[in-house]
């Protein structure tokens, strides 16, 4: 009877433990020995985008935005490389010169987990693109031109009658060619011509003037902001830079003159040439970008 319950109570101690055996292996499937939790199914993935400041105006391609591309995280920190950090989702910065700067983030997630991306950017600062020169029509009043219609009239390029009469056209005397352009003395007659140029450029306008010398007189050219100007007080009050010429040392000698300006916001400007006093005229216009 002994041996009989003996066996009993090893059968059933070696079932227990078996058991025992059997449930501390399957624990393991899932939960690492010394460990408190089950790995993280979805670790963080660090990376990021940057793109430059754009502009010539000044140095905004030293500025720099950072696009986070990061994956199951929820906390950020970043090595901007030029001595700045930051706990941002997406940064800016601005690079002091051009070179390299090598940029780290690292993402985390609420169990600890991390994850660490890094790149070197080339700083490098953009080339200003060359400035638009535009042509001048009929820039010496010339006829033969069809520039601005068919008439092959050299003043065609040169009409606004919202801002005065059509200038004349003289022989003699010119500073080259055949033909020059003459303003009368009473001063309602206007030359107007739009161009196109780069917004934010210097040019020079260059051209040659004279005037009689019966009375006090003089031409001026005018540098407008923008286009479309039909009325000439307020086609004044756009004036970028203008020059009066007012040489009267002699009515058959030309006096080279110029006109300096910076075009600003403007994709277009206008000239005008309007004089008062005395018979003035004006010849071989020319512009330069700077």
């Amino acid at each position: 009877m002994k041996k009989q319950v003996k066996k009993i109570i090893w059968i059933a101690t070696s079932i227990v433990m078996a058991a025992s055996i059997q449930s501390c292996d399957e624990f393991e499937k899932f939960e690492p020995i010394g460990a408190n939790s089950i790995a993280d199914a979805t670790p963080p993935t660090a990376s990021f985008s940057y793109s430059q400041g754009e502009g010539t105006n000044g140095d905004e391609w030293m500025n720099y935005s950072f696009g986070n591309l990061s994956a199951s995280s929820t906390t950020y920190s970043w090595d901007l490389g030029n001595g700045t950090t930051s706990t941002e989702f997406e940064p800016t910065t601005v690079y002091p010169a051009e070179g390299m700067y090598t940029v780290t983030l690292t993402a985390s997630d609420d169990l600890g987990v991390s994850s660490t991306f890094t790149e070197t950017i080339e700083v490098v600062e953009p080339e200003v693109p060359l400035a638009i020169v535009p042509t001048i029509g009929e820039q010496g009043f010339e006829d033969g031109s069809d520039a601005c219609g068919t008439a092959a009239d050299g003043r065609d390029c040169w009409r606004n009658s919202d801002l005065g009469g059509v200038i004349q056209i003289t022989s003699s005397p010119v500073h080259e060619g055949s033909q020059a352009a003459k303003f009368p003395s009473a001063g309602d007659r206007v030359a107007y011509q739009e161009l196109t140029v780069s917004p934010n450029s210097d040019y020079t306008l260059t051209y040659f003037y004279t005037l009689k010398t019966n009375n006090p007189g003089s031409i001026t050219v005018s540098v407008l902001a923008g286009g479309g100007h039909t009325d000439l007080t307020t086609a004044l009050a756009a004036t970028i830079e203008d020059f009066e010429g007012s040489d009267q040392t002699s009515s058959n000698d030309y006096v080279a003159a110029n006109v300096m300006f910076n075009s600003g916001a403007n994709s277009t400007i206008s000239i005008l040439v309007t004089n008062q006093g005395e018979e003035a005229r004006i010849d071989n216009f020319a512009i330069m970008a700077n």
